[in-house]
């Protein structure tokens, strides 16, 4: 189905060049390297990479994983990112620049390579590093994060996002912490030099700054890296924050979701300003996409899902995503037995049109 994407969750790749090894990091979400013997591409991500990747690289299907890894050298990062981004055909990029540093493109390179407009979507738990490593001073942290919070989202910025889940967990207390815990809590973490935030007050203090400026708020749930404990990132486990904050005028994103994802549709179904994907899950499950896409519409109604890739680090992420989602959608369409006219406006919502309702996004 040749639907127009928006991206509304995305990351940056990795603009120089990858050896076997780097590469194959990338195809995991794993932290450690696999057995002795065995690789990462062997899995239904490193499969499909061989199979859908590798043709758009002037490979047969199914090359082996070495001639892949030589041919993008061969190529060389900057137009390996191209040909793989363009081939996307995304609309937009909505990208998250927590994950930023010298080795990942930022929006503006990933707009040129893709031929897309991106934007960006500002971390709440970077900001407050930011803040603390500037010298934030305890008495004044909270009226400084506003700040800086406010600056970063000044310009260009379309959504802000926190890793709650990450660094806590989202069996959190729902209510904004008072003025007097926010200062202890600042207080006992600027002592330690500031650093990885997991402090739940400063935590679910950002959140509810956060819900001041109207902007759509992404969180991260269901599966991640080793450093989450996925046991305590059920997105049901936030139906008491989701209900304290349904009036505030912002939307709530539950991003990625698997394997909670019928969970997160459930919440999307009940309240009106939750919106979930399942981006990260369409390349990692591979022909298992269109299950997993039509379990998540079994409760979440049309207008409130969205598309993402979550692709990080690799290009090759956002071309598998895209491609994965439009063979899902369509599969899921198809076997609804509609008319033409309400598949491609079902199509058209989830691709692009309820992104394009809940973010500030230009014309």
């Amino acid at each position: 189905m040749d639907v127009a994407l928006i991206d509304h969750h995305c990351h940056g790749v990795v603009g120089g060049p990858l050896d076997d090894t780097g590469f194959e990091a990338f195809l995991t979400e794993s932290d450690r390297p696999p057995p002795p013997g065995c690789s990462s591409f062997d899995s239904l991500l490193g499969l499909t990479v061989r199979q859908r990747c590798a043709p758009v690289l002037g490979l047969p299907a199914g090359a082996e994983p070495a001639a892949y890894v030589a041919r993008r050298s061969q190529l060389g990062p900057q137009e390996a990112n191209r040909i793989l981004l363009s081939a996307a055909r995304l609309e937009a990029l909505l990208v998250d620049t927590g994950l930023s540093g010298d080795a990942l493109l930022g929006p503006g390179d990933l707009a040129v390579l893709s031929g897309a407009r991106a934007h960006e979507v500002v971390r709440l738990e970077s900001v407050a590093v930011e803040v603390a490593m500037t010298g934030g001073q305890v008495a004044c942290f909270s009226d400084a994060f506003a700040t800086a919070l406010r600056e970063h989202t000044r310009a260009d910025a379309v959504g802000v996002k926190s890793i709650i889940a990450y660094r806590h967990g989202l069996d959190f207390d729902p209510r904004p912490p008072t003025p007097a815990e926010v200062v202890r809590a600042a207080d006992q973490w600027l002592a330690r030099g500031g650093g990885r935030l997991d402090d739940p007050v400063l935590l679910r203090h950002l959140l509810w700054e956060a819900l001041t400026l109207g902007l759509p708020l992404q969180l991260h749930t269901g599966f991640g890296d080793p450093d989450e404990d996925l046991r305590r990132c059920d997105p049901a486990l936030l139906t008491d924050f989701l209900r304290a904050t349904a009036g505030l005028g912002s939307p709530i994103v539950l991003l990625h979701c698997y394997p909670y994802h019928r969970q997160a549709a459930y919440l999307a179904n009940v309240m009106p300003h939750v919106y979930l994907d399942v981006g990260l899950t369409v390349p990692h499950v591979g022909q298992r996409a269109a299950a997993v896409l039509a379990e998540t519409l079994e409760l979440a109604p049309f207008h409130k899902l969205l598309y993402s890739s979550d692709a990080y680090g690799l290009a090759e992420l956002y071309l598998l995503a895209a491609e994965g989602f439009r063979d899902a959608l369509a599969h899921v369409i198809e076997a609804l037995g509609i008319g033409s006219a309400d598949g491609r406006r079902i199509a058209e919502l989830i691709g692009s049109g309820n992104a394009r309702r809940i973010y500030p996004l230009p014309h």
